[in-house]
Formats: C-alpha cells, structure tokens, sequence
C-alpha cells in the first residue's frame, strides 16, 4: 500500500479493472431481483456541469449499493441528442448539428468514466442516431392507425422578418432571438398526439405512485386539472350561430355582465371585417406573449366587438369583448365574465365601465366590498331569481338542470390538460413519418422504408426549416399508389424521444423490434433520479407514452417509474450555477487536483439530495483531507499486521464500546442508503466511526481483529460513494475478491448489547470522573461507586450530600 493516497494513479488502475473484467456490464437472471435505476440523460452541451455530477453520483450510489444487497443492477446511460440548442450552436460556429453533437458525446462520456460510474456503456443510446429514432416513427404510424395523432392547425410564435415558425424558447421579450423583431401568433397545421383521451387514468393512477415526492404529485394534479362544471352556451344577436363557454362556477351565472372571446374567436374576426380598431387591436395580440407566467401579469386589455349575446337563462343581451386575457387554443376561446366574483373579470370591467352585479351573498356583510375587489368565495345567492337562497351546491345542481330543461347546457368534466403537439418547424430532430399524396391523402411510411433519415447536407441558412428547402427529400413517391408525393418536412418535439428512452435502455442492441420482453423484465425503472424542472412535462409525457406502449402490447408496466427523487439545484453565491451568470465550476479541474472519489464525496455529503446544495471550495478541500485520512488510518493498520477473527469474550469493555459503535454505524447507514436516501447523514456516521477508530488502543490480537473489522467496514460502507479508493484500500486489508462484489456487511444486533455501559460523574454538573458499571446495575450500587471515586470525594470536601441523580446508562450528578 502506497504511503500517500494518489488518486489519479488509483482511479485510473480501478477504472481500467472495471472496463477490462465488464463489471458493470449486466443480463437479465430471474434468480436475482432485478432492480433498475436511472438518472435523467443529459443533453450533449459539450461539458459535465455540477449538476450533472450531483445527479450521477446519487444513482451510482443507489446502483453500488443495491448491487452489495444482492440485487440484479442495471444504470445505463444516454444521450438526449437532438433539439434546438445543437441548431443553434451550429449556426453559431459554422459546422453541423451532427458532428457537433457527436463531439460533445465523446467528451462527456470520457468525463462520466473518470467520474467512475458504474454504468452499462454497451446499452447505450443516442436519440439522434436512426437506429433509435426509427422505432419512434414507426410507433408514430402505428398511432396514427389507431387515431391516436392528428394534425389541425394551431397558434403558434412566427418571425415575419425570419419566415419561420419559433419554439418558446426562441422567443425574447416577445421578439425573435435571430433578428430581435416582434414575433406574432400564426394558425399553422401541426401534429397533435391525444393525451387527453389518457387525462383521466393520468390523474387516477397518481395515487399508486407512492414512491413520488407529494409535491411532484400535486403539481403533476394541478396540470391536468380535472374540473366539474357545466358546459352552456349564450345565443348571438341576430345570428344562428351560438357561443360556448365552460365554467365551474355556474352559481354566478345570473352576475354575468359580459362576455369575452380571443382575438382570433371566429366572433372576433367577424367583427374585425368592419372595424379598423378592431382589426388594429386583433393586430397588437398577435405579438403577445402566451405563457402563463406573462398572462398572469400583463395588462389586460380588450375592446367592444358590437355584438351581444343573449343570457341563457334571463333572455338579457349582454356585451361580447375581445379579450387579450383569453386564448383561442383554451377550452372554447370564450368565458363568461363575472366581475363581483371574478378578480380578472373586476379589473377589467372597472377599466371599461362595465356592469358589476352582486349574485353571491355570506353571513358577514363586511366581507364583500365590490368597491375594492372582487369576491371570489363561495356563499348563498341573491339577485339571481329563482335561485336566491340556494347554496353554492344546490345552485350548482339547480341551474345545470335549469339550462339542460331548455337545451342550453350540461353537467361536464373537463380538463386543464390540453392535447400534445409534438411537430417543430425546424432542422435537428426525428422526422415525422407520413408522406402526401394527392390522391392517397396522408400516408404513414411503411415498416420497410423507415427509418426516414434526417438528410445531413442541409444548409441552416436562410429563413425557414431547412428540409422545407431540402428538394431531395421532400420529393418521395406513394407507397399506396406510386404517384410522385411530398414528405412531411416537420421534425418531432424532443420530448418525443425523451419519453420512452427508459424503455429503450433495456433492449438497445435489437434492430428488429422497438421493445422486446427484456423490456418487461426490467420495468418500470426502480429508481429514477432528476431536476424538479421535470416534474411536470417530461415526467407526464414519459407516463403517457408508457400508458401507449402497455397499450399496443409492447409493455406491460402501467407506470414507468416506481420511485423518484428530484435532486437540488447546484448553487455559487446563492444563485443557481449557469454560464450566463458567471459562476459555474468545471468538474474536470476539481477531478484532474483531488479525484473522482473527492468529487463525489463533496456533493453527498454537502446536502441531502432534495436540498439545494451550496458551492464551496473549503468543503471540497475537507472531503480531500477526510480521504486522506481514512487512507493513512488503513495504511497504519496494514504497516502494523493484518489480523481478523476474535469472539466476543475475548473483548475488553473498551472493545466492546467500538463494536458496539461500529455495527450501530452498519445499521444506520443501511437505513440512509436503503430507505431514506441521505447519503450526508451517513458519511457523517462513517466520520464519527473513524474518530473512534484513531482513538482506539488495540493491545490484544482481539482487539487488532475488531479495529480490523472496523476499517473493512468503513470501506464497505462508503465504497458507493468513493468506489476507488475503497477498492484500493480494500486489496490492502488483505481480500483478493473485487469490491463490486462484495455484499453489504451484516449487522449484528447483538452487538448493541453491552456487559458494561460508560457513565460519567458530575459534582454539581461539573465533570469529575468516569466510571465503567454492570448494563444492569442498580441505582444503589452506582452511587455507591461514584461516591468511591477520589476525584468525586476531592471535590465534596466533606459537605453533606443533598441528593444524587441518576440518569441510567448515561450520568451521575452529586448535588452538594
């Protein structure tokens, strides 16, 4: 054993045994329980950032220590190739997405070996490659048979100035991140896949995910949104036509005073033909922003489109408004507006001189002030007919029957969540694999024509998607008829390849079939690790795909992920590590001065996982030192004679106290691994377990074999979270057998059970002596040994003794 602990000589020797001997390389054995844990892939940006390393080292540190109980491991690794950052870069430094990518992957994946995680490298997938994003298309015409995808035409972000279609991201302050000019909404065809056809299971099956942070459930919840109310519609002055609206406070109905649409309802562009400020103002919406986070705080802003609407239930017109608070794509494009009780529909009915009428009364008078704000609660009702003094669920009841007596409503259940559009106008991502034919109509590609390759010599520049320009591939023939035909030139949202990679991991090297049974030995994913910035979208869709895949008869499993944990964020001086802000730490140079293991030491021990956890430099330099430490206490060890075997009556009281500590120790940690998941708490536990060990004096060759037993078990127990050095350290203890393999040490519960306890002696809570007593002592013969003791009888001096408490197992206190 070296003198001094050289992490770039171990890790490297360590890491090449592991390559060499495929130890992480795993099959599927019914003889064992299997069990599957996976970090979130990264994108290929071209470097590890901190936050990759927090979120590897936790599941390489599940994976390790799952593996020690005995379990069937499998931790794959991948690539989330595709997107619009890869475009970017591109046109930025002047080379294609691909190679850049490609790039990227290598050198991560270099990072992520020195990182020593234990990973299947030959299941390895990257989302850009076809032979992975070609059973993407062919699940998509399998979805397409089966009326699960359509295509309509839909709002989305458009640069006049670029001529293309803009993702959100693409879109600053409501301009173009290309040319900087006002970006505008345009109606564009694109595919929709029916996830509301799932809303309901979606929700329902929430509650079997105990594994799941409460907080991922609930926002998962609040997004698919699962409303009662009633669907009615108001007749139009003059028209046949009708408008409907949705709400879930039908008890307001008799408060109506308007009604609102979006700038592109059909109403609105009726009244727009006539109009020139109402074609002016349908202009200014088009160049809003849509997202919920600027809805919430914009002006809100209308104008009067001269058309009325009639109450379902009074017969009274009221006015239709455009509205720019309501979007077209949400429910109908229209709401009923109740200003006494809706804070939105008050505000702007004050800004426009609108009709605030009271129909929600309560038992305190006070609490409604319609001068101020809106009342938003629930109550009894008034000026409301018929229905005054009804209760919010008896007006509920008693107006749904009221308009579906007259054909002009209904209960309904409707959903927050809206379908899943998953095409993008633009270059790097799978292509959508249908064909046009203008006799034919849309034909998906046949099983023997996919994949449909993403063509390499494209030029990104110029306006719009570069395979909208690419003549060689939009130029195909009908596979139904023959007849010449075009390719749909869309490419798929990345959160399409994104959602079934798990699945994929577990049958990579199969080139006939999406999924095998393989797939069905394996999920759902054990452990899944990542960001909270996912709980909501990629997370729900990953559910979804799964519910399609059991659905086709691919899978079996109804959930893809058993259990997750959503790791915090990596902050520097308070404020989340990011490039822009300046404050970012390359993992490389920390690995190339200290060394994976103090790496990974550092982000364990720094903060619980779901904790945010704070950059600091002194930390880092400590988890250095503890290593070194743990290195020179086994290189000590080693140096004097290794020596194992003892039984327990050859023990002092003194060893017995460190046994007693170290299996303590044992069943902690297997609890912090295993159940609770705080990797901090139980390297603190093997840092106090080491303090004991420097202190221990081992006089016999018993006491040589439990100091013995001591460090072994500190290398065991931190060996998944510093795999190298515990490898290292684990030869020189004298055992030939690989770490890796190696089971988790046994807790011996016995071991807790002590002949004699330690007490200390205080005089007036002061400190005066320690004694060793029988565990089973009593109270009149502890006393009578304390009472004996010089160093008590010192400072006693002769005084009476007014009465002496004893706390058992722990101390004495003499009150003079």
């Amino acid at each position: 054993m070296q003198e001094e602990y050289q992490p770039s000589l171990i890790e490297k020797s360590v890491q090449e045994k592991w390559q060499l001997t495929g130890a992480f390389e795993v099959t599927e054995d019914t003889t064992k329980e299997k069990y599957y844990c996976l970090s979130m892939f990264p994108y290929p940006s071209g470097r590890l950032h901190m936050g990759h390393v927090r979120n590897y080292t936790i599941g390489d540190v599940v994976s390790r220590y799952q593996r020690m109980k005995g379990k069937n491991v499998m931790q794959p690794m991948g690539w989330d190739a595709f997107g619009l950052p890869a475009e970017n870069a591109a046109m930025k430094h002047g080379v294609h997405p691909g190679g850049w990518t490609s790039d990227n992957i290598d050198y991560m994946r270099t990072q992520l070996k020195q990182l020593g995680f234990g990973y299947d490298w030959k299941r390895e997938v990257a989302t850009c490659n076809d032979d992975y994003y070609r059973w993407e298309q062919w699940f998509f015409t399998r979805l397409l048979e089966k009326d699960l995808v359509y295509k309509k035409t839909a709002p989305l972000n458009w640069c006049p100035d670029c001529n293309t279609v803009l993702a959100n991201e693409q879109v600053i302050d409501g301009c173009c991140w290309r040319c900087d000019n006002e970006v505008e909404k345009r109606e564009i065809s694109q595919w929709f896949m029916r996830i509301t056809n799932y809303a309901d299971e979606l929700l329902s099956s929430l509650k079997e995910l105990e594994g799941w942070p409460e907080q991922v459930r609930t926002m998962q919840q609040n997004w698919i949104g699962r409303s009662e109310g009633v669907e009615l519609s108001f007749d139009i002055e003059g028209s046949d036509s009708t408008l409907p609206v949705y709400t879930t406070r039908p008890d307001t109905l008799m408060g109506v005073t308007y009604v609102a649409v979006a700038a592109e309802h059909p109403l609105a562009l009726q009244a727009a033909e006539n109009n020139t400020d109402i074609a002016e103002f349908l202009d200014q919406c088009k160049t809003m922003e849509t997202s919920e986070a600027a809805m919430e705080t914009m002006e809100k802003k209308g104008i009067d489109s001269g058309l009325k609407a009639i109450h379902p239930l009074t017969g009274e017109t009221v006015p239709i408004w455009i509205a720019n608070f309501v979007l077209m794509h949400y429910g109908t494009g229209a709401v009923m507006s109740v200003p006494a009780h809706d804070q939105r529909d008050f505000e702007f009915a004050n800004k426009y001189g609108l009709a605030i009428k009271q129909v929600i009364a309560t038992d305190n008078p006070g609490e409604i002030d319609l001068t101020k704000q809106a009342y938003t609660g629930k109550g009894t009702l008034l000026n409301s007919a018929e229905f005054d003094g009804l209760d919010f669920q008896q007006a509920f009841d008693a107006i749904a029957e009221s308009l579906s007596a007259k054909g002009k409503g209904k209960k309904t259940v409707n959903f927050r969540l809206r379908d899943w559009g998953i095409s993008r106008q633009r270059y790097w991502g799978t292509p959508v694999s249908v064909i046009y034919c203008d006799d034919c109509g849309t034909v998906p590609v046949p099983d023997e024509q996919l994949p449909v390759i993403l063509p390499k010599d494209v030029s990104l520049e110029g306006v719009g998607s570069p395979l909208a320009r690419h003549e060689e591939f939009i130029n195909t023939s009908c596979p139904t008829c023959g007849q010449q035909a075009k390719r749909e030139t869309d490419t798929f949202d990345t959160f399409m390849e994104s959602s079934w990679y798990f699945a994929r991991y577990c049958c990579a090297d199969n080139d006939q079939a999406m999924l095998d049974e393989r797939a069905n030995y394996w999920l759902p994913v054990d452990q899944y690790i990542g960001g909270i910035e996912h709980a909501i979208l990629h997370l729900l869709y990953s559910r979804f795909y799964t519910k399609l895949l059991r659905d086709l008869g691919l899978v079996s499993c109804d959930e893809p992920f058993k259990n997750l944990l959503t790791q915090g964020m990596v902050l520097k001086d308070g404020t989340k590590m990011s490039k822009s802000k300046g404050n970012t730490v390359d993992p490389q140079g920390l690995i190339e001065k200290y060394g994976a293991d103090t790496v990974r030491l550092f982000t364990m021990f720094a903060a619980p996982p779901e904790q945010s956890l704070e950059w600091s430099d002194s930390a880092v330099e400590g988890s250095f030192r503890f290593i070194r430490r743990l290195w020179r206490q086994v290189k000590e060890h080693v140096d004097g004679g290794l020596i194992s075997g003892y039984t327990v009556d050859q023990l002092s009281s003194e060893d017995k106290v460190l046994r007693r500590q170290v299996h303590e120790t044992l069943n902690k940690v297997n609890d912090d691994y295993g159940r609770r998941l705080t990797f901090n708490t139980a390297i603190a536990a093997n840092m106090e377990l080491l303090n004991s060990v420097s202190k221990f004096k081992a006089e016999t060759d018993a006491s040589r074999a439990l100091l013995q037993e001591a460090l072994e078990s500190i290398v065991l127990m931190l060996s998944p979270i510093i795999p190298h050095v515990c490898d290292q350290m684990w030869q020189a203890l004298g055992h030939q057998d690989p770490l890796i393999d190696v089971t988790w040490p046994e807790f011996d519960e016995t071991a807790l059970v002590l002949d004699e306890v330690q007490m200390v002696v205080q005089v007036n809570g002061k400190l005066r002596a320690k004694l060793m007593v029988a565990a089973d002592a009593s109270k009149e013969s502890i006393e009578k040994l304390a009472l004996s003791e010089d160093n008590v009888n010192k400072f006693i001096d002769g005084k009476p003794v007014r009465k002496v408490i004893i706390v058992p197992k722990r101390l004495v206190n003499i009150v003079i």
